[in-house]
């Protein structure tokens, strides 16, 4: 008797292994380009170089998308900004060498602002390993350790094999909190091998956020419910971790007032009753924080802007929420509380009483007013009215990113950016010719969101390549360049030397990219800027004028 199963022929030993067997001609870049899409990446940033080859070959084979920019530096900007816009780890891809150092500034801000970005460079042949001086081209004695002090985390991949485990182990780095840039090295000769192992489809990589002991979270609660005069720093962690809306919740609970740092322009409504705004370099403001009897930091570590230049001595108790292990208590002794701000905050909510306190909105408006007759003091009207022509040309929700000038200076503490997520600048590591790359990462994240940049003649200068990627791939970007001859911000300082720069007309210059261009006034400022922001396509407004800034009060 013949039964149906009988009939059912099986493969043989060959025949599976023929079929489990990689196509031929994969490689190890392959495994990197399969790891990434494994992982969720869809848009990648780089230079390629003759070391790396192999991997850009690779995504060329792939469905990835690749931007390239005409710097590697300019690439980790504009991966820096698309790492923070749409929280994901953003592949930035390198070569050996002169094109990796190349973006040692760029991962500097990364690290300092808590952008995601996975820098996956080449390194010479495994041979030339070791520091043996074997003459590779790009060699370096140890490349690694030119990055290890400014990333979070360092992985090297050896083999085809340790790949995927090893990029993995990247991205898990990069996306918890804190978040921020990681370096990963595979040799060239490893990039190029083909390779027996399996496509990746499999691979976890899955951050975790550091959740608040609840006995902290306890004792800030009944510290906070019972405090006279309590007041809230919120910094750029309440924007990263989303939790924006739960710190707004607190504050209204607690009848405390609240003031952003720079990294956390828009985590609190500009205009609400409660908001001091975000004027950290004026003294009425050290003044009135000095003055809290219990102080909430939210994600920030009160470093050196955030304290008005160190000059910032508290009376009262603090409470500081922070991601960052290192940071806590690193410059206040206080109530440390490692965690992700919205886990930290939402805990908080589940266990803070409600807080009467009808005098805190007119303590807010009597502070802010004290500010606004300091400046009126100080002849810096056309300063005012550049920030505000600005934002009435700028939609509300349109990301705007600046560089190191003086217009930026003021616009951290007097810009108000409407939403979380929507003004960025280079003020953590403080390095020129940011704005324009990161608005070019902002218009890839955002597509059909219009993106402004400012600069500085300066720091324009270190950027003006990218006119070129802005136009090859028709960016909606929009970019201020203000023209005061030099590094103004630095004549601000009472530095001459050097500070006094000849520049191209940038009019002309944007039109040779094929980019129109408009030169304007502080008259005409916001008209020409809201025309240009509506129009597809990059466009360039410049605007001729010397700039001062406000009095500092922390000398």
């Amino acid at each position: 008797m013949t039964h149906d199963h009988d009939l059912v022929l099986r493969p043989t030993d060959a025949e599976r292994a023929a079929a489990l067997a990689p196509p031929p001609g994969r490689t190890g870049g392959d495994l990197v380009v399969e790891t990434l899409r494994s992982l969720g990446a869809t848009t990648l940033f780089g230079l390629p170089g003759q070391h790396a080859l192999g991997l850009f070959d690779a995504v060329g084979r792939s469905d990835l998308r690749l931007i390239g920019l005409r710097t590697e530096n300019n690439a980790g900007f504009a991966a820096d900004a698309y790492g923070r816009m749409t929280g994901e780890a953003v592949p930035l891809l390198l070569s050996t060498g002169p094109g990796a150092l190349m973006a040692l500034p760029a991962l500097a801000e990364a690290a300092a602002a808590s952008a995601p970005v996975l820098a996956i460079s080449s390194q010479v042949p495994t041979p030339g390993l070791g520091g043996g001086r074997r003459g590779h081209l790009h060699e370096l004695r140890d490349q690694a350790a030119s990055f290890r002090d400014v990333v979070k985390s360092v992985h090297v991949a050896r083999t085809p094999s340790q790949i995927p485990s090893v990029i993995a182990e990247a991205w898990e780095s990069a996306l918890t909190a804190p978040h921020g840039p990681v370096w990963v090295e595979i040799p060239e000769d490893v990039l190029r091998a083909e390779t027996v192992v399996p496509q990746v489809t499999g691979v976890d990589a899955t951050p975790h956020a550091p959740a608040p002991r609840p006995e902290l979270t306890a004792l800030a609660a009944h510290w906070l419910e019972n405090a006279e005069r309590p007041v809230i720093i919120a910094g750029g962690g309440v924007v990263r971790s989303d939790a924006a809306g739960k710190l707004k919740q607190l504050a209204e609970r607690l009848n405390a007032p609240v003031v952003t740092t720079f990294g956390g322009k828009g985590a609190f409504p500009w205009t609400h009753p409660l908001s001091l705004q975000s004027w950290l370099e004026d003294r009425h403001m050290t003044d009135f924080l000095e003055d809290a009897d219990v102080l909430l930091v939210v994600g920030s570590g009160l470093g050196e802007l955030s304290s008005n230049y160190h000059t910032f001595f508290p009376g009262g108790r603090i409470v500081q929420i922070e991601a960052d292990l290192g940071k806590l208590e690193s410059n206040h002794a206080g109530l440390g509380i490692h965690a992700d701000a919205r886990l930290a905050l939402q805990a908080l909510l589940e266990t803070v009483a409600e807080r009467e306190d009808p005098r805190a909105p007119e303590r807010v408006s009597l502070l802010l007013s004290s500010i606004a007759a300091r400046l009126s003091t100080q002849d810096v009207a056309l300063e005012q009215h550049l920030l505000t022509s600005i934002r009435a040309a700028l939609p509300p929700r349109s990301p705007s990113f600046w560089d190191m000038t003086i217009l930026s200076y003021w616009a951290w503490s007097a810009f108000d950016a409407r939403h979380p997520n929507t003004m960025h600048s280079a003020q953590g590591a403080g390095g020129l010719g940011y704005a324009f790359p990161a608005a070019l990462g902002a218009c890839l994240a955002e597509p059909g969101t219009p993106v402004l940049a400012v600069s500085g003649d300066g720091g324009a200068m270190y950027s003006i390549a990218e006119l070129a990627t802005a136009r090859q791939h028709d960016l909606d970007v929009t970019w201020l360049i203000v023209d005061d001859g030099g590094y103004g911000i630095l004549r601000a300082y009472g530095s001459e030397t050097g500070t006094t720069l000849p520049g191209p007309d940038f009019v002309s210059l944007a039109a040779a990219f094929d980019v129109p261009a408009t030169a304007t006034t502080p008259e005409s400022l916001r008209e020409d800027l809201a025309e240009a922001l509506k129009t597809p396509g990059p466009s360039v407004v410049v605007l001729p004028a010397t700039l001062k800034m406000f009095a500092p009060t922390h000398v």
